[in-house]
């Protein structure tokens, strides 16, 4: 799964990393984002546009966004089909820009945090959807969600699950609204292959979301895998 990440590029960095053209939202870097935080987000509407989305999917027929629990995860098997995720799969897709994420690791009646990112250590997008709510009177809500995968052979002794990492070259399929061959989208929801990761076990100070410094994905003495 993906319950807390790190987006930590300037915008300058960004903007080259995925062509952005246009911004509409101003993100802050953060070493702990958490759910419900806003999130940097890449969508395609006739150009690579920079926006914010609130991190837990609302759908569209939501009755109270106020009381719903937002899905931070859609699982890849089978979010083509699920109402939550059906139409924003068709039509809304984002990346959901990102340094690295954190995944805990069971030991014993302890979980240790782990860091994971590229080894090139340049952002990337997860694969995300978007949807916004309406309310009657006019007012809207935004919101996105990561979609995850079977982990790979790297990730498999943390978890079962590990976030879908958009490939460079699959970038522009993905964000283009128009792509709706479902098959063809399916089979960008991969596990990266291991070798383009690494994982360093890092602090605990990463276990509150309140904790938001750069000591977060420091690894450990001997803490590298």
């Amino acid at each position: 799964m993906c319950g807390r990440f790190v987006m930590i590029s300037d915008l300058s960095a960004l903007e080259e990393a995925f062509n952005i053209e246009a911004f509409s939202a101003d993100v802050k870097p953060s070493y702990n984002i958490a759910p419900g935080r806003e999130v940097a987000a890449l969508v395609h509407d006739r150009v690579n546009r920079f926006v914010s989305f609130r991190w837990g999917l609302i759908p569209s027929w939501a009755k109270n966004p106020a009381i719903e629990k937002g899905i931070i995860n859609a699982r890849s098997e089978t979010v083509a089909e699920k109402p939550s995720f059906r139409d924003s799969f068709k039509k809304r897709r984002c990346l959901v820009l990102a340094n690295g994420y954190y995944e805990w690791k069971k030991v014993g009646r302890n979980k240790v945090p782990h860091y994971v990112c590229p080894v090139s250590q340049r952002p990337f997008g997860f694969a995300g959807l978007y949807n916004t709510w309406r309310s009657r009177d006019g007012g809207s809500l935004s919101t996105c969600t990561i979609i995850t995968t079977e982990s790979n052979e790297l990730l498999r002794p943390l978890h079962d699950r590990m976030p879908v990492i958009i490939p460079k070259d699959r970038e522009s399929l993905w964000l283009d609204d128009s792509a709706t061959e479902k098959k063809s989208l399916l089979s960008i929801l991969n596990p990266s292959v291991s070798e383009a990761l690494e994982i360093r076990e890092v602090s605990t100070l990463v276990n509150s979301p309140l904790t938001d410094i750069p000591e977060c994905i420091r690894p450990l003495p001997s803490g590298l895998l």
